[in-house]
């Protein structure tokens, strides 16, 4: 594997103190959801995990130990349960989109990266899923 393809799986860095960027993430966040095509998916909810990196603008204002000064991870991993409950979705896809803007209605999100994987979907594979990446509109 040359260096290029090796690096590609490693989460890119996104705290960055010059340009005052502040890297909030949620682990490994465990959610049972409506997803997928086949018909069984429809009905029966699948465990899916969840990977959450947000590069925040940490702004002007200092933090000043009060909560509402941050965007709050908490916050944000109630959100997705939400999405999951809303329903059926389809697509991996579909459910990374919706978590993504869920995330940039803050707005001091700049990027939000969501990796979504099904995890009990191929018996020879850990997991299935997507990862995508989208950026506030300026």
């Amino acid at each position: 594997m040359n260096a290029n393809v090796a690096g590609s799986a490693m989460p890119l860095r996104i705290a960055n103190a010059n340009s005052a960027i502040r890297h909030v993430f949620i682990r490994d966040f465990m959610v049972d959801c409506l997803i997928g095509v086949h018909d069984h998916e429809k009905s029966d909810k699948q465990r899916v995990r969840i990977n959450l990196d947000l590069a925040v603008n940490e702004g002007d204002h200092p933090i000043i130990d009060d909560i509402q000064n941050v965007v709050n991870y908490e916050t944000m991993a109630k959100g997705i349960v939400q999405i999951a409950d809303e329903g059926h979705v389809n697509l991996v896809e579909t459910f990374a989109e919706r978590i993504a803007k869920m995330c940039l209605e803050d707005q001091r999100v700049d990027s939000a990266r969501v990796r979504i994987e099904k995890l009990d979907i191929l018996e020879n594979a850990e997991s299935v899923g997507v990862e995508i990446e989208r950026f506030r509109e300026v």
